[in-house]
């Protein structure tokens, strides 16, 4: 846990250096580190993840970027790829190194302004961020294609807070699927490593049986 808490105010310095570089402007925060940082999902998330938001010279992006990250970080890799930017910084202050993502297909989300901040850290930044049923959708996605449980972790948090699961029955059944297929391990391990004790505990006994429940509802209209 505790290169996770650091790992935390790493992300919340390199924001707060991107957004005294204007480098946020044309960019939104979305996934499980925004969840994290602005609306307190309670696991932890080791990447930062934006979406273009605006037209951009995707070249000038990356230099930027790079130009920026490159002054104060050690670049372990940094890449302009076909559909993304890809950097991975690392800083001899904290264990873990940092990667981040900017999707260059421009992406057509609602976007609310909030507040990137962590117990851990007394860094506070002001950002735009993908909306939260928009996000709901983009994890529903990403569970379908990669299968990773965090997505699933993050959709009944979501689920908590009020945001509605949407799709056609066929993808919903896909989704309910495939959190039926996570195994034992993957609540011990992959999710437990990204939890604190108590909610550890949670997950291994009752799994998603929130999520799943809310599914399954749906599917059976």
């Amino acid at each position: 846990m505790q290169d996770l808490t650091l790992q935390e105010k790493f992300e919340l310095e390199v924001l707060d250096r991107l957004n005294s570089g204007k480098l946020l402007s044309s960019v939104v925060f979305g996934g499980g580190t925004m969840l994290r940082l602005c609306h307190g999902l309670n696991r932890f998330s080791a990447d930062l993840d934006f979406w273009v938001i605006k037209s951009v010279n995707a070249t000038r992006l990356f230099n930027d970027y790079k130009k920026l990250l490159g002054a104060k970080y050690t670049l372990v890799d940094s890449a302009d790829k076909f559909y993304t930017i890809l950097f991975e910084l690392r800083s001899k202050e904290y264990p873990r190194s940092l990667k981040i993502e900017i999707r260059k297909e421009k992406k057509k989300v609602s976007i609310e302004p909030a507040i990137a901040y962590s117990r851990y850290s007394t860094t506070q930044v002001f950002l735009n961020t993908v909306s939260l049923p928009d996000m709901m959708q983009s994890k529903l996605e990403a569970l379908i294609s990669r299968k990773e449980i965090r997505d699933a972790f993050d959709m009944e948090y979501l689920v908590k807070r009020g945001i509605k699961v949407a799709g056609p029955k066929d993808t919903l059944n896909k989704a309910l699927k495939t959190i039926e297929g996570f195994k034992k391990a993957d609540y011990t391990v992959k999710l437990g490593s990204l939890l604190e004790a108590e909610e550890r505990k949670y997950y291994a006994k009752e799994n998603f049986k929130i999520l799943k429940r809310e599914i399954a509802e749906l599917c059976a209209k």
